[in-house]
């Protein structure tokens, strides 16, 4: 059933749309350890042979559905933001959505399986890379450019700004639900801790 090829080429056929969004209704229901093949087979209508001749492993199927889905909410969140707004206004925005994101139940599992997975299939790392990390490097450098046009901030290396602001904005918190420690993240402690991210952010970037 599992592949242990090094790098993993996704095959897709005619009823390759169907089997993704099979398994993402049942992922988004049941979460990852409690989907099945079986179930995704039967939500998709296809054999287990046809689920296994395009995903060979239910963890590298995880990580497309999981891409996919990251993608999705990044356009939707991106759609919602005024990118008219200065950093002081919309940063606390975007950094509650990353924390939220990152420490949701399907954030954690998705960031989990990457990790896990990533040295057996590669493909599995470049994936949750290109759709999570460098997604939102790529969103938040575009706005800061826009800032830096307008005067408030004043950066040289924009990319490395955009990853430092989200790194802020997910550090104890991550690690601490990664590794299922006791620790209380609730809504007032994530503001606490986005709200410090962009006090140390503007300290280092704001216009003079």
């Amino acid at each position: 059933m599992i592949n242990l090829v090094r790098n993993l080429e996704i095959k897709k056929g005619r009823k390759f749309d169907q089997v993704v969004e099979g398994a993402r209704t049942v992922f988004l229901r049941d979460g990852y350890e409690g989907a099945s093949v079986d179930d995704i087979a039967r939500e998709s209508q296809v054999s287990k042979a046809t689920l296994y001749s395009y995903f060979p492993d239910k963890r590298v199927l995880f990580i497309e559905i999981a891409s996919r889905e990251m993608k999705r909410q990044a356009d939707e969140g991106a759609g919602s933001l005024d990118m008219t707004a200065p950093p002081e206004v919309l940063l606390p925005i975007v950094g509650r959505k990353l924390i939220d994101y990152m420490l949701s139940d399907f954030g954690l599992a998705i960031f989990r399986t990457a990790v896990a997975e990533s040295d057996r299939f590669p493909e599995v790392g470049r994936k949750f890379y290109e759709s999570g990390p460098m997604l939102v490097r790529d969103r938040i450098t575009d706005y800061l450019e826009t800032c830096i046009a307008r005067g408030e901030l004043l950066i040289d290396d924009v990319p490395l700004a955009a990853e430092q602001f989200a790194e802020l904005c997910k550090v104890r918190s991550v690690l601490c639900c990664t590794f299922d420690m006791e620790c209380d993240f609730n809504c007032a402690e994530r503001d606490r801790i986005v709200a410090s991210a962009v006090r140390m952010f503007m300290a280092a970037y704001r216009a003079p």
